[in-house]
């Protein structure tokens, strides 16, 4: 689940763009002076701009001098070593770099330590993908106390030791790309070696199966994902479905105020708000419908646009904020958005284009919850996800979620917590690492549909929003899934030995 947490390029001045200012979040007093602090003495030495002793000095912070690994002991650092008999929990996952994995690694770390349900030495170690310092910075400051109390200082007996591997495939022992091996010296020597991941398609591809074939368990998140497994070779007794957990703490509407959605970013299309009509209806008047998402084909953002301009005027005073950035590409996004028009075959209605706003800057996760408290509901029209992390995050908040009726987010969705989008039917990859997997197309006259239904019916909405969030809270709450994932690793555990 997929947040844009990476930093999106500055966009030249254009007269016929409103921009806004970015979102100023305050980290807490206490993380500023620090900061502050550590900002004055690299000032001192000259190198406080260079993205190299930044990360120098996360890392350091975090872990300690480096030392080389071991086969029989995973030695990294001579700080610390871990006396008590029990088993090691050794948690490898892109904690450092924002995104899906990162951000459900996070959460389920979280809930383990916040519950207290450990009966092991939890620790956790980078691995997967290249830090973010944008992302670190924007954590919560509880969360960067746990990384520092959590990450990995050594050594332990990797005999004695269950190690996590919480990534893409590609990234296990040995990685197809530069990163820390998980598990770091193969698959022999600790006592347990377990593959957490996920796909957005409908099946993997022969590499990644052979890669879950050598793990002696295989975690995945619903049973979408135990179908494809199976189908696609993965040996059916290394499956387990191990559901994500939700912090329903931090995402809790009753916590928050909102923020004003429309304040921030850049109006990419539409007029702005003091040029609309002023014959509307109140109840009605500024509707705002949200979307969270990295900008790639598989996010469905074309549905969503043809969708919402097609179902939308002016007149109707709605107002669509995309909270989104670049993959793998350089061009500005607003740019896109005006070429898919261009290229549509759609006309401009009689009151114009219904607005739409884009916030493509990085917004730390610390304030994600007064985003999704300033929308009146949130959709996505994705073509495929692995869980679908905005769309729990705003179940949490009672936010009424529409999103597609396919892949990771069934598990959770149903009729009575939120509005599943149909899909058209079944469409092939035709080009990438993926070409020839399927994936669903979303209906745009169902997204329409349900669009305009949200907009239209308090109260519904309202009651779907509730009942979302009580659905997260019961099923997916923090000391929910800790006593879940306890559980597995003392069952897998007892039944290794």
């Amino acid at each position: 689940m997929d947040l844009p947490f990476n930093q999106g390029a500055e966009n030249p001045a254009n007269p016929n763009q409103n921009h806004r200012p970015p979102l100023n979040c305050k980290p807490s007093s206490t993380l500023w002076f620090l900061s502050l602090s550590v900002l004055l003495i690299s000032l001192t030495l000259g190198i406080a701009n260079t993205r190299l002793y930044k990360l120098h000095s996360l890392r350091s912070t975090l872990s300690g001098p480096l030392q080389p690994m071991t086969q029989k002991t995973l030695d990294l650092s001579e700080q610390t070593t871990i006396s008590k008999p029990q088993i090691n929990v050794l948690w490898m996952a892109p904690f450092l770099s924002g995104g899906g994995y990162s951000s459900e690694a996070w959460s389920y770390v979280t809930a383990l330590e916040e519950t207290g349900q450990t009966n092991f030495n939890l620790m956790i170690l980078h691995h997967g993908d290249q830090e973010a310092l944008d992302f670190w910075d924007g954590l919560p400051e509880k969360t960067r106390l746990l990384a520092q109390k959590l990450y990995y200082r050594g050594p332990i007996p990797l005999n004695q030791t269950v190690i996590i591997c919480h990534s893409e495939p590609g990234a296990w022992y040995p990685p197809l790309f530069l990163t820390l091996p998980c598990p770091p010296t193969g698959y022999k020597e600790a006592a347990f070696v377990i593959g957490r991941t996920m796909f957005e398609t409908d099946r993997l591809n022969p590499e990644h199966v052979a890669r879950c074939n050598k793990m002696n368990s295989i975690w995945v998140p619903t049973d979408f994902h135990i179908s494809t497994f199976l189908k696609s070779g993965v040996n059916p007794t290394k499956i387990r479905k191990i559901i994500q957990p939700v912090d329903v703490d931090f995402f809790n509407s009753e916590k928050w105020k909102p923020q004003k959605i429309q304040t921030l970013g850049r109006l990419v299309l539409g007029r702005p708000n003091s040029q609309k009509s002023s014959e509307l209806l109140p109840s009605n008047a500024d509707f705002v419908f949200l979307s969270v998402f990295k900008w790639e084909f598989r996010k469905g953002w074309d549905i969503l646009l043809k969708a919402y301009l097609q179902e939308f005027e002016a007149s109707d005073n709605v107002f669509l904020s995309l909270i989104t950035n670049r993959y793998h590409f350089d061009e500005d996004i607003g740019t896109k958005i005006k070429e898919f028009l261009e290229n549509s075959n759609m006309t401009e209605p009689n009151s114009g284009w219904a607005p739409i706003n884009l916030i493509d800057a990085h917004i730390p996760q610390r304030c994600l919850p007064e985003i999704y408290k300033g929308a009146d509901a949130f959709v996505l029209a994705s073509r495929g996800e692995g869980w679908g992390r905005p769309i729990v995050e705003a179940m949490a908040m009672a936010l009424p979620v529409i999103s597609t009726n396919w892949s990771g987010p069934r598990e959770y969705m149903t009729e009575e917590n939120s509005y599943p989008l149909p899909v058209e039917g079944m469409r092939v990859i035709g080009e990438g690492p993926f070409k020839g997997h399927l994936w669903a197309e979303p209906s745009v006259n169902g997204l329409r549909i349900l669009m305009r239904r949200v907009w239209l019916n308090g109260e519904e909405r309202e009651r779907k929003g509730k009942k979302g969030r009580e659905d997260m809270v019961r099923r997916f709450s923090p000391h929910v899934v800790a006593r879940v994932v306890v559980d597995e690793i003392l069952q897998l555990l007892k039944e290794e030995m």
